[in-house]
């Protein structure tokens, strides 16, 4: 089959989501309001509640959450074939994801932009909203950690990305005084930010930076993970307009024109799908497509950390009610087409069916590499671009993605420690909250490994986890939905679906760490599923209390 009729397909597909479904969505089930006030507005405090252009909001929104995990998810996943991911990631983008990062914006910003922990406990009760903030708080601990692991091994192994990545740093400062302070208009600090970025990823193709085997007592992996958590550390705690909403944007930007310069080199280059639609000799070992396809491919189709983004720091941005549509769906349907791009360069980068089974000789033979070495091979053979400007590119677009979404997860994880705390009876400032939330990330990464790789340690439950989560924001905003006398029918199906496959894939795993006497991962896969179930149980015991308290509209009392 040509990679082009798929790509056709799938982005018609998921532009005729946007156009019709999300508007249905948006005017019948969460009937967005313009003039409704915004926390933004009702709350604004120049650091966290800004109300922001739906333009760079949607930037930071898409960049958050579209971080090295779409990329990975379908990587691994082809082993099954091209068309279970593909399947999979249209129709969880269209029907899945969007309707749950929408949902969730919307909520929040209905609710003061509380985070879904905290509207858990609104709308389901206190021992849900607890049990809920300890599965958010392990998954941004498992992002954080291990996406710092993720990066710095890039940063290793493809030295040309060192200087487009932190040179992205100091563009965004640049663009953020130009368009807050300076009062320019988006046009032309967008346009020069992104011909600067892509001369940066040219310069670094001819300029490589290698460190030391050592570098202050440290190997180049920890010392970059070191480096990368202070960094965040720092974003974290600066007010969002100085560098967290311009570094998304214009990121953002620089993404979709790769992501756009990548789908013009297949539409040129025209390459077969070389993997199987459905692969039936799937190497040894690989465990069964359901529920594992589900939970391996979960950014690109459906992500409980979008929910997290959403309500966590997006919902405090929103200028208007209505951007919400554009912000929240579309953010789901960008990360979808980088997932479609990601099954693309991994099915037709490569020669023959015999290169592609090289690399998928076992289960998680992909990944980032396959998504970096195909996509290289199509921008050569569609765009005639050099070998190593294509593979910088690619390492770049990956790395400024999991950054990103370190960026913003180290934020929330702030959030999460202070609701924590809140909830306890005690104070815990800006400044404590970051340094305890790095804390715990950092003993994660070194206390588990010396070299800083212990941040992948608690990777494997990533996605069962990620998926619990948004079937629980699912969960909540179909309470909401129950409370305001409308049609939960489409949060309730994907809710059901996803909880279905979650629980399913926490029991099998539980029986592989059983086995490889994994305990660390056995004991979080107990703890994880017990919370899910709870968690369900509470919010189905709220829903029957919603459906007898049905037209309430509780979420307008704070208009």
């Amino acid at each position: 089959m040509n990679a082009v009729v798929l790509l056709l397909i799938g982005l018609a597909c998921m532009a005729a989501g946007y156009a019709f479904y999300s508007k249905f969505i948006a005017e019948r089930i969460y009937r967005l309001q313009a003039d409704y006030a915004t926390p933004a507005h009702t709350l604004r405090d120049g650091v966290d509640y800004v109300p922001t252009n739906k333009f760079v909001l949607w930037g930071h929104h898409f960049t958050s959450v579209a971080g090295a995990a779409p990329i990975v998810g379908p990587a691994i996943a082809v082993i099954w074939g091209w068309g279970p991911a593909f399947l999979w990631v249209v129709f969880g983008t269209i029907f899945f994801a969007g309707v749950h990062d929408f949902g969730a914006l919307w909520a929040s910003v209905r609710n003061k932009g509380k985070s879904m922990g905290m509207l858990s406990g609104s709308y389901i009760g206190r021992r849900g909203r607890n049990l809920f903030l300890v599965v958010i708080f392990l998954l941004l601990l498992m992002v954080n950690a291990a996406f710092a692991v993720v990066i710095s091994n890039l940063l290793v192994s493809t030295p040309t990305s060192v200087i487009p990545v932190w040179g992205a740093i100091l563009v965004a400062l640049v663009i953020g005084q130009l368009i807050y302070r300076w009062k320019v208009g988006l046009l032309w600090p967008s346009v020069i930010g992104v011909v600067v970025l892509y001369a940066m990823i040219w310069i670094g193709s001819l300029y490589p930076i290698v460190l030391p085997e050592t570098v202050l007592g440290l190997s180049q992996r920890s010392f970059w993970i070191v480096l990368l958590f202070l960094y965040a550390g720092i974003a974290s705690l600066l007010p969002v307009w100085v560098l967290l909403q311009p570094r998304d944007y214009i990121n953002g930007l620089q993404l979709f024109v790769g992501l756009g310069v990548l789908y013009v080199a297949v539409l040129i280059a025209a390459p077969t799908i070389v993997a199987p639609a459905f692969n039936e000799a799937v190497p040894a070992g690989t465990p069964s497509i359901v529920p594992l396809l589900f939970v391996t491919i979960a950014c690109g189709a459906i992500s409980g950390f979008h929910g997290m983004v959403a309500s966590g720091t997006t919902s405090k941005q929103l200028d208007k009610e209505t951007d919400a549509r554009f912000v929240g769906y579309f953010g789901a349907v960008g990360e979808g087409m980088l997932s479609l791009a990601a099954i693309i360069c991994c099915t037709a980068g490569f020669a023959t069916l015999v290169d592609w089974q090289e690399v998928y000789a076992k289960f998680g033979g992909g990944g980032v590499v396959a998504f970096v070495d195909g996509g290289e091979a199509l921008l050569t053979s569609g765009l005639g671009m050099p070998e190593n400007l294509g593979a910088t590119m690619l390492a770049t677009m990956a790395i400024l993605f999991a950054a990103t979404t370190m960026d913003t997860g180290l934020r929330l994880q702030r959030f999460v420690v202070q609701e924590a705390a809140e909830i306890a009876g005690l104070k815990v400032g800006t400044l404590l909250g970051t340094v305890i939330a790095l804390v715990v990330c950092m003993a994660l990464a070194f206390g588990a490994g010396s070299d800083g790789s212990g941040g992948m340690v608690i990777w494997p439950l990533f996605g069962t986890t990620n998926q619990l989560l948004a079937a629980l924001t699912l969960a909540v905003i179909s309470v909401i939905l129950i409370r305001k006398g409308r049609n939960p029918l489409f949060t309730l199906v994907p809710m059901a679906f996803l909880l279905l496959m979650s629980v399913y894939a926490l029991v099998v795993q539980m029986r592989t760490f059983y086995d490889e006497q994994n305990w660390l991962l056995l004991g979080m896969d107990v703890v994880i599923l017990i919370a899910a179930l709870w968690v369900t149980f509470e919010a189905a015991i709220a829903m029957r209390r919603g459906r007898a308290a049905e037209g309430e509209d509780a979420l307008d009392a704070d208009a």
